[in-house]
């Protein structure tokens, strides 16, 4: 990856500012649909509350419309990895995981993330992939926060430290190929793209101003993939079970803020939260 051909917008910390704030709709349009979330709740049902709570916020969804996307979030239930439709026809049943996806525009700034819910009661090997991905998340997000910090951090450390994360678990993952994070702003796909694997040291890199949405896949199986005929679901070529996370952070020169988190990222990032974000 070579910095030069890139288009990264860097933002000032108003408007870093105001993508916390984006992301605070977010959060808290995820933490209801965490809660709603039961067998018998269909993902139609789910999409209509956030874009019912989004839209109470002040803010637009991010996601129906674009491209042609007909809904407000992504619901991928079990071998669905990303990018599934809501329908009334998909009703959640007890011991399925639900990835949802979820994003909002307020006064212009995107704010994005993910999570994955269990359904019930889940098998243990899926529980602890749902906390695979999370912890490789977070690991992502303190190499940005590390690197930033440093002054000498490059994308690919974030890369690098997700992958090491989930090769560190045990349990055999794949990491989905191709598929990743990417810069975030006044669009919600931004340069750079930010993989989950490969060496660390190379990119553009990791400076002040900087907004990233980080966001590990994994599946219990192959890192293969299937597009639907929908144009939109991506599956696990083997059938085999995924989990998706995500949050959006930006970077400071001590440290992050992540701006999808409802503390900021203080319990997990520690003292490699930025003194930019707000009190406890």
């Amino acid at each position: 990856m070579r910095a030069a051909t890139l288009n990264i917008q860097y933002k000032t910390p108003e408007q870093l500012l105001k993508m916390r704030a984006a992301g605070l709709v977010v959060a808290d349009t995820l933490a209801k649909l965490r809660e709603a979330v039961a067998p018998g709740v269909s993902t139609a049902e789910l999409d209509a509350l956030a874009e019912g709570n989004i839209r109470a916020a002040g803010a637009v969804p991010s996601f129906k419309g674009y491209y042609g996307y007909p809904a407000t979030i992504c619901s991928s239930v079990n071998e669905q990895i990303v990018h599934a439709i809501p329908s009334p026809k998909q009703v959640l049943a007890d011991g399925d995981l639900i990835s949802i996806d979820c994003g909002a525009i307020l006064d212009g700034w995107h704010g994005d993330a993910a999570i994955t819910v269990a359904v019930g009661e889940v098998k243990p090997n899926l529980a602890r992939a749902i906390e695979v991905a999370q912890d490789s998340m977070w690991a992502g997000i303190a190499a940005a926060a590390r690197g930033v910090r440093s002054g000498r951090g490059r994308l690919t450390d974030v890369s690098a430290a997700v992958e090491a994360s989930v090769r560190g678990a045990g349990g055999r993952y794949g990491i989905v190929r191709g598929y990743g994070g990417h810069g975030i702003g006044t669009e919600m796909h931004q340069d750079p793209h930010v993989l989950n694997y490969g060496r660390a040291g190379k990119g553009p890199r990791l400076v002040a101003g900087l907004a990233l949405a980080i966001e590990p896949m994994i599946t219990l199986g192959s890192a293969d993939t299937v597009e639907q005929s929908d144009g939109w679901t991506v599956v696990s070529r083997d059938g085999s079970a995924a989990v998706h996370v995500e949050h959006s952070i930006g970077l400071y020169e001590d440290g992050a803020w992540v701006f999808t988190a409802h503390d900021g990222g203080r319990e997990r990032l520690g003292e490699l939260l930025t003194s930019h974000a707000e009190p406890a």
